[in-house]
């Protein structure tokens, strides 16, 4: 056999008698574990299941091990998320250190932020939210005014970020703000990272269309941030920005591969399908099966990315259509359902004939937060037409 092929059977043997039968099916509402300093669990079972993945260091597998990390190469960790795909594991644990800062912090973090942050974020142990967009600087990121002004080893930051989501469950936030006025608009701004027990900090959650609220807005009154929690040099914001949405994308483009809380599309499609209008059945079903299509062709696009990069080809251009790909199909799936479940799907509230019905309207509201978190689709298309075909932007 293989290295590969040994490597498989080996995380195959391992996940069939360490993941609970409990752990294999898709997880309801709420039944998922955050990471952080105030650990939840609804069920011994899952409480093992994160514990035994933790203890492995497979939170974080291509981390290195002296960080907490499982020391995977590229292709191991592949096989590691097919595994645990083909088993439906559920995720042990949503980590947003994991997938985005702390790749970041490996990259440009100075060696003691490494050593503070990175084994905590491994271990689910402290919980990350990011602190970007700013009343009047969503899509125009550049214009945020967040100030951080330097007073001898400390910056003293003034101002507020909106949309942070899970902000009001978060132990720590990484953020951009202007520490340089004068420069240019890109050129002036850094990263900092923000202790949010810290005095000044203060949050308030946002009311979501789809009951849900994850989103919070936080304040900052003359909160002191130390020199030292400043990632990269002053000034270099801009650019380690860039570098974590290409993380972050990559991770919200992979979201409905960990087996968090949703729904069965094509179960869901089946049961539906026969109680349809019979004059439109034929136009839905078409439905069904294109969107069925554009997922299964999404998913050997990526599967392609993973094996040309192995190969030493230049995927950048192909990944970085994945976050809205991503997003659109699962928009475009919740629509097909609504569609066919027509005024059945306007519960909202109560009894209905199936738990994927009763959260039906939900799902398919929330579906619209994707197209939106972490870029829209339509900069995430301006995006694409001008760094990756690089077309001019004033399609001239």
């Amino acid at each position: 056999m293989t290295n590969s092929t040994e490597f498989r059977q080996s995380v195959r043997d391992w996940l069939e008698a360490n993941c609970p039968a409990a752990m294999r099916t898709p997880p309801p509402d709420g039944g998922i574990v955050w990471a952080g300093s105030k650990l939840c669990f609804d069920s011994v079972e899952q409480q093992q299941w994160f514990e035994r993945m933790r203890d492995q260091g497979w939170f974080a597998p291509d981390w290195p091990a002296r960080f907490g990390g499982g020391g995977l190469d590229g292709t191991q960790t592949r096989i590691l998320e097919e595994e645990l795909s083909r088993l439906k594991c559920r995720a042990p644990m949503i980590n947003l250190g994991v997938w985005m800062i702390g790749p970041v912090l490996l990259e440009s973090g100075s060696a003691e932020q490494q050593a503070q942050h990175l084994p905590g974020m491994a271990r689910g142990e402290v919980a990350w939210c990011q602190g970007f967009s700013e009343p009047g600087a969503g899509s125009d990121l550049a214009g945020l005014k967040c100030r951080a002004e330097r007073d001898g080893d400390e910056y003293v930051l003034n101002g507020s970020k909106i949309w942070t989501s899970y902000a009001d469950r978060c132990d720590w936030m990484y953020a951009l703000v202007r520490t340089d006025s004068a420069a240019g608009k890109h050129a002036g701004i850094s990263m900092l990272l923000i202790d949010m027990a810290s005095p000044g900090v203060s949050v308030t959650p946002i009311d979501l269309i789809s009951g849900k609220s994850h989103f919070c807005q936080v304040f900052f009154d003359n909160v002191r941030v130390p020199v030292a929690n400043r990632v990269g040099a002053e000034g270099e914001g801009w650019a380690l920005a860039r570098a974590l949405l290409g993380h972050e994308r990559r991770a919200m483009s992979k979201f409905g591969d960990n087996n968090v809380p949703g729904i069965d599309f094509l179960a869901l499609a089946r049961q539906l399908l026969p109680l349809s209008d019979a004059a439109s059945r034929p136009l839905l079903a078409d439905r069904v099966v294109r969107s069925a299509m554009d997922e299964h062709a999404y998913k050997l696009s990526t599967q392609r990315a993973h094996e040309a990069g192995r190969a030493g080809v230049d995927v950048s251009g192909l990944a970085a259509c994945f976050k809205y790909l991503h997003s659109e199909h699962n928009r475009e799936r919740h629509e097909t359902l609504m569609a066919l479940a027509g005024s059945e799907a306007l519960g909202w509230e109560g009894e209905a004939f199936d738990n994927d019905m009763l959260k039906l309207a939900r799902q398919w509201l929330n579906s619209y937060t994707y197209t939106i978190a972490g870029g829209t689709s339509e900069i995430q298309l301006n995006i694409l037409a001008r760094r990756v075909l690089g077309l001019p932007a004033n399609g001239g």
